[in-house]
């Protein structure tokens, strides 16, 4: 059959159909899917930074970790660090140009840590018991610091811990950064069966550039069934709640409250090589926080 005869049947099949539609009563049966469902999100709290240089974190927001984490019983925060977190202006303040700066410095001589005397003192700060994100999105937007032994983080933590101690009350790693590769960026998920060296973890690497270069957006988007992390918009990591539970009890259908850091040392990266880094300076841009409505 040539190309050219083609339509003429078509349409002669179609004028039959219309035909015995008439003749019949009935109208042509015809199919369709049912309507992709669409996500809205709706804003719900943030911290844009916005302050004069040198003024601290709003206290309404965000409270502080300190010390080297004997206080908590984690010596070393679980990871062998080396930093000792302060609430001191020098390690975490606005930088008057609306974003967050966390310093990570040499210590002074007369600090002690868990270890001997400090090497570094830097900051950690949580929304625990002044936010509880989720489920939803949260995100932020963020230039890294790089060089071997730097370990910034935005992550989160259950919001029923320590009453629920870890790794029970879940955690999702939004970005970890290793200062020895500044181009990749890595996301994770924890939680009873699957904690430590997670099987749920995944790395994305820069085509050009690095981390330090310039801000890059990190976010995650969570509900019961599902966990999706995102770098600059793009989705690169996702767990599904039956992932999970081929390993022990999902983690996903709960609250969260949200944690920025900048550890140095330990098992992630390493001890510094050379102290030319320091100072070194993880700056946020802003935190954001969303709720989702499907329709």
């Amino acid at each position: 059959m040539n190309s050219r005869s083609r339509p003429l049947i078509l349409g002669a099949a179609v004028a039959l159909a219309a035909t015995l539609a008439c003749s019949s009563g009935t109208a042509p049966v015809t199919s369709s899917s049912p309507p992709v469902p669409v996500t809205t999100w709706t804003q719900v709290w943030s911290d844009e930074f916005d302050g004069a240089a040198g003024a601290r974190v709003d206290a309404s927001k965000w409270s502080h970790d300190l010390g080297d984490g004997c206080s908590a019983g984690i010596c070393g925060w679980g990871n062998s660090e080396k930093e000792y977190y302060t609430d001191a202006t020098e390690n975490v303040s606005l930088n008057g140009q609306g974003q967050l700066a966390i310093v990570a410095r040499r210590a002074p001589a007369a600090m002690t840590c868990y270890y001997g005397p400090c090497g570094y003192t830097s900051a950690k700060i949580t929304t625990r018991g002044k936010l509880a994100a989720g489920p939803g999105r949260v995100e932020a937007r963020v230039k890294l610091p790089a060089g071997q032994g730097l370990w910034p983080a935005f992550w989160m933590l259950g919001n029923s811990f320590p009453t629920t101690p870890w790794p029970a009350c879940g955690e999702l790693d939004i970005m970890e950064n290793r200062g020895s590769a500044p181009s990749a960026s890595s996301s994770a998920v924890h939680g009873p069966g699957y904690s430590g060296a997670t099987p749920f973890a995944h790395a994305t690497v820069l085509s050009s550039g690095t981390f330090a270069d310039d801000f890059h957006i990190f976010a995650v988007e969570w509900d019961a069934q599902h966990v999706t992390f995102y770098v600059d918009g793009f989705a690169h990591y996702g767990v599904a709640r039956a992932e999970l539970q081929q390993y022990g009890a999902s983690i996903l259908d709960q609250p969260y409250f949200v944690i920025l850091n900048l550890a140095v040392g330990g098992n992630f990266d390493g001890d510094p090589r050379s102290q030319a880094i320091f100072p070194a300076t993880m700056l946020v841009d802003y935190v954001r926080v969303y709720t989702a409505t499907t329709k």
